[in-house]
Parts: C-alpha cells; sequence; structure tokens
C-alpha cells in the first residue's frame, strides 16, 4: 500500500511501547488511527497526544483476548471512518520461567491476549479488507517465534503460533489472488514496558505489589535490564511503516540476532538435538 495518507488503521496495545510508536508513525503519514488498549487512562492520553499533533485519532478500549470485544472495535473503527486498512494485532503480555513451573492462569493469560488476540483479529479484520479490495496485517511476534529460548516457554509457544498463524494467512490470500498484505513483526530487545505486562492481568497482584523470590525474579530483573537498552520503538515503527508501504512479510527488526534462526533451522533440518537459543543483550 504505497499511498498510505487518508486510510485507516487499527493499532491494538497502542497505548504504549510499539503500538504507540506505530501510530504515531502512521498518523505522521496522513493516517486515520483506531486505537485499543486495556490501559483506558494511557489510550487517553496517547489519543489526546496524537490530536494535538493533528492525527484524527479514537481510542477503544479493548481486551484483545475476547472476540466480542474485537468485534466491537471493528465496529466502532467503521461507524467513524467507514473501512480498516491497515490492521495491527500487537498487543502483547509476557511471563517466565521454567515451563513445567507455569500455571494454567500462566497459559490463559498469554494465550489469550498474545494468540487469541490476534486470531480474532484475523478473523475479524480480514473480511473487511476482502470487502474493500484492499489492506494489510501486520501480526506482532518476536525473534522468540522463531527461536526458543529457555525460560520463555508460554511466551514462546504463542510468538511461534503467530508466526506460523501469519505465514498461513499470507498463502491463502495469495492464493485467493486478494490484494492484502500481511507482514509479521520479529522484534529482538524493544525498550517497552512489556516486562510489567502483569501490570494488567486480571484477579493477580500488579507489578509493583507483586513479591518474587528465586527464579522468578532473576527472570524479571534481567528482562527488565535487556529491554531497557534495547531498540527504540520509532525505530521498529519504521521498519513496520516501510513493510506495509512495501508490502515486506518478514521484519525481523535486530539483523545480528538472524544467525539463531540460521542454527535452529539447521539442526532441524539435520534432525540434531537442539540447543539452547541464548538471546544476546541489548
Amino acid at each position: 500500500m504505497e499511498d498510505l495518507e487518508g486510510k485507516v488503521a487499527v493499532v491494538t496495545g497502542g497505548a504504549s511501547g510499539i503500538g504507540k510508536a506505530m501510530a504515531t508513525r502512521f498518523g505522521a503519514a496522513g493516517m486515520k488511527l483506531v486505537l485499543a488498549d486495556i490501559e483506558k487512562a494511557a489510550l487517553d492520553d496517547v489519543v489526546a497526544e496524537l490530536g494535538s499533533a493533528g492525527v484524527e485519532a479514537v481510542g477503544v478500549p479493548t481486551d484483545v483476548s475476547d472476540g466480542a470485544a474485537v468485534e466491537a472495535l471493528r465496529d466502532a473503527a467503521l461507524e467513524r471512518f467507514g473501512g480498516i486498512h491497515v490492521a495491527c494485532n500487537n498487543a502483547g503480555v509476557a511471563t517466565g520461567g521454567r515451563i513445567w513451573e507455569q500455571t494454567v492462569d500462566d497459559w490463559k493469560w498469554v494465550l489469550g491476549v498474545n494468540l487469541w488476540g490476534v486470531i480474532h483479529g484475523v478473523r475479524t479484520f480480514v473480511p473487511v479488507m476482502l470487502r474493500q479490495g484492499e489492506g494489510h496485517v501486520v501480526n506482532t511476534a518476536s525473534m522468540a517465534g522463531l527461536t526458543s529460548p529457555p525460560f520463555m516457554g508460554v511466551y514462546n509457544v504463542t510468538k511461534h503460533a503467530v508466526v506460523t498463524l501469519s505465514e498461513t494467512l499470507h498463502a491463502e490470500l495469495t492464493m485467493e489472488t486478494a490484494d492484502i498484505g500481511v507482514s509479521v513483526l520479529c522484534p529482538g530487545w524493544v525498550k517497552t514496558r512489556i516486562g510489567e505486562a502483569d501490570r494488567n492481568r486480571p484477579g493477580q497482584a500488579t507489578f509493583a505489589d507483586a513479591t518474587e523470590e528465586g527464579d522468578q525474579a532473576v527472570f524479571r530483573e534481567v528482562l527488565n535490564s535487556f529491554l531497557a537498552n534495547g531498540l527504540e520503538p520509532p525505530d521498529v515503527a519504521e521498519q513496520v511503516f516501510t513493510a506495509v508501504r512495501d508490502r515486506r512479510f518478514y521484519v525481523l527488526t535486530h539483523p545480528d540476532w538472524k544467525p539463531m534462526i540460521s542454527n535452529r533451522v539447521e539442526n532441524i533440518v539435520n534432525e540434531r538435538d537442539p540447543q539452547p537459543a541464548m538471546l544476546p543483550e541489548a
């Protein structure tokens, strides 16, 4: 989609981090924005900030793990702007620790946001684009969707699923000869607050109130140190913008991580045991 001016972008997880940066970049290109997030106050602030910059934007508080909520998001976008040209299924959360120690609630929470949020986005927004005859879907996965680092098992599962979901979607839209592009965003360390994602976890202590010991505390400390030194979200947003404009599928924000991907593929092809994917520091 070379000409994005006047088109409509929907961005989930749009109140912070990569989502906010994508919204800002699309807005700078003259797009109209529908932003979704579970944090209403932060969402209102971003919409006001964009409005002060002359961007036409609306915020819709949304729990992407709820299919009906994503459908309501679609309806709000269509009612306000009449179309959806770019859909960024971006909202994400994380938890960490040994995979056998993760609780059922851990799995439900992370799968609900990271995977079901994308599933709901695809099944809700793609039919709109097919009726329009054009569009582009951006699904946020991770380098953890192309590798399998330890202590991130639940997160890894969701991100691998988003990669294959996106690849399958791309194949099927190509077979349909639909004028709809697909991109899968696979970032490495980015300076976001995903390490504090449990601030929005239903029925749980907030990040600030949580008392942690042992491996979980170490994991969070290490994760946040990497994130603090990660790529700036606007740099990621620029890569996404270029991918949408140029219709590029894979968006790998950290080229220096590619050897890990190659090593995993070679292990598979040569039927070697997997080697721990030790993610590099930022």
